[in-house]
Order: structure tokens, then C-alpha cells, then sequence
């Protein structure tokens, strides 16, 4: 069998396989609990403001390990952490469906953020290990695509179970498929050592020496998160509520916009290696500047025909904006602090997550309308556009 390093070319695909479902399995437990948001404030007998609450615990808990989870990635290993992340999180994942009140679910949704930060920075940089300069780009892109897999597949199969058992089974079974994961993953990747025992030196993140660059990614990441968050987290709710939507229609309606992102964020790595090499700031300032386009006409539709288009259409070119940017990262960051820089990168990135939730929700309740919301994302589309001004050459 052929070698690659020491690794050979069945056990990277299938470190890239597990990797990429373990993905999909983090991504569709936020679809589901979006999708479970209403029956959740039924349940709980709580409004908007309430559910955003709810829904922007996990990513509280997401961002503040972001920048933790790295360092600890740089010094315990790739291949543990993500052991060690697969593990909390499916555990977490079983437990919100034992919440007994709206309390305790906030505190689980939480601590499951918490369970769940390491595992971009490990999984990241473990495809960062196993590929060569030349291949990180599109390793990456495709890695990430899973993100939008998850979200897409959730619907079709994690709603008959929510129609038929409840959305408390379908947490349950979530964790179920991660603990599957977990065995299969470790069985690939043994042994399971750690940065100290290979004898490498421990890490340190040096934050004046950090690529300016990573800054100016920070609050992309942040602004574009905000407008995917705020949209998963309340567009369920917004096509039951607001349109009529019911729920069996509701799982071919939410996949729609998630599949296109998915797609974008497969191609990213591709398309920047092969049409933007040499100039990959300008294929994120574009694609920035096109989700304000978007936004401003999912803003200003009045039809559902068009919120659900230009939905689609802002998660393509948003998708290649945010994906693009981990791209660019993988081909211009040093491997030794890999893990550190990605958690700082997506610390921005899940800071909009927390705050896309909660900012719906309360423009909701306090406006009463779902437009107000929209031009708020309007406005974090027009940041992205800004801060992609200073993204200049190294």
C-alpha cells in the first residue's frame, strides 16, 4: 500500500471520513434543536426572547473554549482531543433530551458548547497532518463542507422521529450515532499519543507575533456567523409561525439553503487554489460583498418564493466567504500553533453564533416582526464587507 508520511492512504481516508461525520453529527444536533425550538417553548410554556436564550447558551459555551481548545490541541494532539471532544459532546448530546425545565436545558446546552469547542481546532488540524501544502486548501473546504451535510440530512431524518417520538428521542439518538463514531475513529487512528509524549515543545500562543491577517478574519467570521446563526436558529420557526409551514414540509423547506452552502464550502478550497491563487483575499472580499446583496433582498421580500431564494443565494456566497477564510488560513499559518491560530479564527466565528440567536429573538419579541430582524442582518453583512478592507498581503 502506497505511504504518505506515516500514514497510509486508506488510514487518512478514513481519518477524513470519521472526521467529516463526526462534523455532520456536531452540525445536525443545531438543526434539530432549531427545529425543536417551538415544540421546546410549548413544552416550557417561554416566548422568542426565552428560545434564543436557549438556543445562544450552546454557542456561549462553544466560543469561550474556542481559543482553549486550540492551545490544548497544539499540546495534547490532534487525535486525542478530538477523542476526547467526541466523547463529552455525544454525551451532552443525550442529555438535552433529558432536560426536566428550561433551566437545566440552558445549562446543558452550555456545557455541550463547552464539550464541542475543541473539536474544530483538532479536527482541523489533524487533516492539516495528514496533507501536504498542496492539498490543504481543498482538504479543508471539504472537511468543512460536512458542516452543511449535517444541517441538510438532519431534517430528513431526525423529524419523523421528532413527529413520531418526540424531541427528546432525537437527542438521544444523536449521541447514540456520535459514541458509534467515537469507537470507530479511535480503532482508525490508533495509537492515540499526545504533542508531550511525541516530544515536541510545548506550545504557547505569541499574540503579538500572530498574522494580521487573523484579526481582520476574526470579524468576518463573527459578522457572517451571525447571519447563518441567526437564520438556522430562526428560520424553522419563522416558516411554522409566520407562514404556515407544517412540519412535514418544513423538512424539505430548512435543507434547501444548507445544501447550496455546502456546496460553496466544498468548492472554496477549489475554486481559491484555482481561479483566485495568488489573490484569495479578493474571492472572500467578493463573496462578503455579494451576501450583503443577498441579505438586503431576503430584507426586502415579501413573498416566501423570495425569502426562500435569496435564503439560498446568501448561504452560497456566504458559505464561500467563511470557508474561504479557513482555506486561506491552512496555506499561510505555521503547523506548529495550527490548532491555537484556527481557535482564535473561529472564536470570532462562534461569537456571532451566540450573538445571532439571542439579537432574533429579542428583535422579534420587541419589534414583533421578523423584517426588523432581517435589516439587523443587513447590517452585520455590511461589517463583513468592511473588515474584508483589511485583509492585505503578508
Amino acid at each position: 500500500m502506497e505511504n504518505i508520511g506515516n500514514f497510509t492512504v486508506a488510514k487518512r481516508w478514513g481519518s477524513f471520513l470519521l472526521l467529516y461525520l463526526g462534523y455532520m453529527i456536531l452540525f445536525a444536533d443545531r438543526t434539530v434543536m432549531n427545529i425543536s425550538l417551538a415544540y421546546i417553548g410549548k413544552d416550557f410554556h417561554v416566548g422568542a426572547a426565552a428560545l434564543g436564550a436557549t438556543a445562544s447558551a450552546f454557542f456561549l459555551g462553544y466560543t469561550l473554549m474556542q481559543i482553549p481548545g486550540g492551545y490544548l490541541t497544539d499540546k495534547f494532539g490532534s487525535k486525542l482531543m478530538v477523542i476526547i471532544s467526541l466523547f463529552a459532546w455525544s454525551l451532552m448530546t443525550m442529555v438535552t433530551g433529558w432536560a426536566w425545565s428550561l433551566a437545566a436545558l440552558i445549562a446543558i446546552r452550555f456545557l455541550f458548547g463547552i464539550a464541542e469547542g475543541p473539536y474544530p481546532a483538532a479536527a482541523l488540524k489533524r487533516i492539516s497532518e495528514n496533507y501536504d501544502k498542496s492539498e490543504k486548501s481543498q482538504a479543508t473546504s471539504a472537511l468543512i463542507s460536512s458542516n452543511y451535510a449535517g444541517a441538510a440530512v438532519a431534517p430528513l431524518i431526525i423529524v419523523p422521529i421528532i413527529a413520531s417520538n418526540g424531541w427528546r428521542n432525537a437527542f438521544v439518538w444523536l449521541g447514540v450515532g456520535g459514541f458509534i463514531i467515537l469507537l470507530a475513529y479511535y480503532l482508525v487512528e490508533r495509537p492515540i499519543n499526545s504533542s508531550q509524549e511525541n516530544g515536541q515543545a510545548r506550545p504557547k500562543i505569541e499574540w503579538k507575533k500572530i498574522d494580521h491577517r487573523v484579526w481582520a478574519f476574526v470579524v468576518i467570521g463573527l459578522a457572517l456567523n451571525i447571519i447563518t446563526k441567526g437564520l438556522e436558529t430562526w428560520m424553522p420557526v419563522y416558516f411554522l409561525q409566520e407562514q404556515g409551514i407544517n412540519l412535514k414540509n418544513l423538512a424539505w423547506l430548512v435543507p434547501l439553503p444548507v445544501i447550496s452552502g455546502g456546496i460553496a464550502a466544498f468548492i472554496s478550497g477549489f475554486v481559491m487554489v484555482h481561479l483566485f491563487k495568488k489573490h484569495e483575499r479578493w474571492m472572500i472580499s467578493i463573496a462578503s460583498f455579494l451576501t450583503l446583496v443577498f441579505m438586503f433582498g431576503l430584507f426586502k421580500s415579501t413573498s416566501l418564493v423570495g425569502v426562500v431564494i435569496f435564503d439560498v443565494l446568501i448561504y452560497f456566497v456566504k458559505s464561500l466567504a467563511f470557508t474561504g477564510i479557513f482555506s486561506f488560513i491552512a496555506q499561510i499559518l505555521s503547523e506548529k500553533t495550527y490548532g491555537s491560530s484556527i481557535g482564535i479564527v473561529n472564536f470570532g466565528g462562534q461569537l456571532g453564533g451566540f450573538v445571532g440567536p439571542l439579537l432574533i429573538g429579542w428583535i422579534v419579541q420587541a419589534a414583533g416582526s421578523y423584517s426588523a430582524a432581517f435589516f439587523g442582518l443587513v447590517i452585520s453583512a455590511l461589517v463583513a464587507v468592511i473588515a474584508c478592507l483589511f485583509i492585505r498581503k503578508a
